[in-house]
Order: C-alpha cells, then sequence, then structure tokens
C-alpha cells in the first residue's frame, strides 16, 4: 500500500511538473510576443507606453515599455535638431551669398588700386582669400546637408570614367600650373572604362581630392591614375607632397578634422569627409596611403555594375 502511495505521489508530482512546465512556458511565449509586438510597433513609430499597463506586463515588460517610449522620444528630438540645423545652413546660406559676393568684388577693385601700399595690397589679399574660404565652407555645408537630409540623391548609373577625369584635369590643370606642378590624368587606353556612379556627385568627391593633393604638394607632380577589377574601378591620386603621418591618417576624413601641421594653409576640413560620404552613398569606398614627407596616394573604388 505504501509502494502505490508512493507511486501515486510520483505520477501526481509529474503531472504538476508538466503542468508547471506548459504553464511557464505559455507565459514566457506570451511575454515574448508582447515584447515583439512593441518592437514592432515602435519600428512603425505607432508604439505608446500607455498601451501596455503595469497590470497587463510583467516587470521586465513595463521596463522594455520605458526604455522604447524614450527612445522614440529622443529619436524625435534628434530628428527636429537635425531639421533645424539644416534650415539654419540653408538660412546662413541664402543670407550670405550677396554679402560674400560684394566682398570678393570689392577685394579685387581694392587690390587693382595702384594706391594701395605693399602692406595694403596684402591686407585686401587676405581679406579675398579668407572670403573664398568662407564661401566654400558654406557652399560644402550646404551640399552635405542637402546630401545626409535626402533632399538631393545619389544617382549612380554607367558613366564614363574617361570624361570624368578629363574633366577633372582640365579644371584643376591651372591651379597646379600656378604653384609649378604637372597635374596628368589616366592615358588613352582608358577610355572604354566605365562604372556605376553619380557623374556629378562624384565629381565633387574627385575635385575635392585632387584640390588637396595641389594644395599640400609644394614642388613635383599629382596624378591620376586608372585600373579596373571585375568588381571595382579604382582611382588613384597620388602626389609628390608633404605626405600624412600615420596618426592623421586615420583622421583625415573625420569632419572638419585638420592637422596642426597644416593649420596655416588654406583649407576647412570638410572636403575628403564630403568626398567619403558620396564615394560610400555610390557603394564605393575610398582608402590611402602615406610616407611622411615623400607623398600620399587616395584610391577611390567605385563598383563597375
Amino acid at each position: 500500500m505504501i509502494r502505490t502511495f508512493l507511486i501515486s505521489c510520483s505520477v501526481l508530482a509529474a503531472a504538476a511538473a508538466v503542468v508547471y512546465a506548459i504553464v511557464v512556458k505559455r507565459n514566457a511565449s506570451g511575454t515574448i510576443d508582447r515584447l515583439n509586438d512593441m518592437i514592432d510597433k515602435a519600428e512603425e513609430g505607432e508604439f505608446k507606453a500607455s498601451d501596455f499597463s503595469e497590470s497587463e506586463v510583467s516587470a521586465l515588460e513595463s521596463r522594455f515599455a520605458d526604455f522604447l517610449d524614450s527612445s522614440l522620444a529622443s529619436k524625435a528630438n534628434m530628428a527636429e535638431e537635425k531639421d533645424r540645423i539644416k534650415t539654419m545652413i540653408s538660412d546662413i546660406s541664402h543670407q550670405t551669398k550677396t554679402p560674400i559676393a560684394n566682398l570678393l568684388l570689392y577685394s579685387e577693385l581694392l587690390s587693382e588700386g595702384e594706391e594701395l601700399s605693399p602692406e595694403g595690397k596684402e591686407s585686401v589679399e587676405m581679406i579675398h582669400s579668407q572670403t573664398e574660404k568662407l564661401r566654400f565652407l558654406i557652399d560644402s555645408l550646404v551640399k552635405l546637408s542637402r546630401l545626409e537630409s535626402g533632399i538631393v540623391a545619389i544617382d549612380a548609373k554607367k558613366n564614363s570614367l574617361k570624361e570624368l577625369l578629363d574633366s577633372v584635369v582640365t579644371e584643376l590643370g591651372v591651379k597646379a600650373s600656378e604653384k609649378g606642378l604637372k597635374l596628368t590624368g589616366p592615358s588613352d587606353d582608358s577610355s572604354d572604362v566605365e562604372a556605376v556612379f553619380d557623374m556629378k556627385w562624384t565629381r565633387e568627391a574627385l575635385i575635392n581630392i585632387v584640390d588637396n593633393a595641389i594644395k599640400y604638394t609644394d614642388s613635383g607632380s599629382v596624378e591620376i591614375s586608372l585600373s579596373t577589377t571585375a568588381v571595382f574601378a579604382r582611382i588613384d591620386v597620388k602626389d609628390s607632397g608633404i605626405g600624412i603621418s600615420e596618426e592623421d591618417s586615420a583622421k583625415v576624413f573625420q569632419r572638419f578634422y585638420r592637422s596642426s601641421e597644416v593649420s596655416q594653409r588654406e583649407g576647412v576640413g570638410i572636403g575628403l569627409y564630403l568626398a567619403r560620404e558620396i564615394i560610400t552613398d555610390e557603394g564605393g569606398y575610398i582608402k590611402l596611403s602615406s610616407v611622411k614627407g615623400e607623398g600620399t596616394t587616395f584610391s577611390i573604388f567605385v563598383p563597375v555594375n
């Protein structure tokens, strides 16, 4: 009889364990379903913490609901702040366009005056160069803002790389010659090479990189070459300039970064950042190799298909 009693107890205990396991599993499944529902609503922008009361959810679900609610509020605040910054940049661009144009015009007129002393002419030239720097900075910020906001989208399609590189060499050839530098493009055997990129914006990116090469090269040359693989077309911009230290190589693509070694040279520290944003949006990438005092090579990779 005792044996029968023990067997009965064992059966009851096993049955209770099974029932408990089913209840726990069902509760866990319900909790997971509710958490998934919270995530789905958050992704759709429809989540409200008030939809999940303390009486309906566990403490974990309640904490998760609070987290999602605060995250969505933070996301909304960030989006609102980004919109304010974009509006501010647009307003600055609009309001400064005429004053900047006038500064450039009057500084050019003053520099042509014979009655100015050498010191006066030097001051006028400084005003002109700093005004050009300000114009470039504002223009770059507007372009970057339009790209990041999606107002202007990258339209990547099959284009001729020869046409792209020829236009860059033509535009910056005079600037290179004025510094006594030789700017060369790829040979004619690259005339049939095509890749997938946005002609306007990739040209913007490449001009920023080549302009940088000219800026930091005091003697020698800047060479643009082209090669292809099955996946990417590679554009190399090689200069014989001052080079970039290993420490700075990891930072040059940061927004507004300027090494202390080049702080006295022209530039605002946004050209390379903008170039990388453009090339990345096209499905490509940029890398660099440099030896301090011997020059730098920027390699731009754009997809061929």
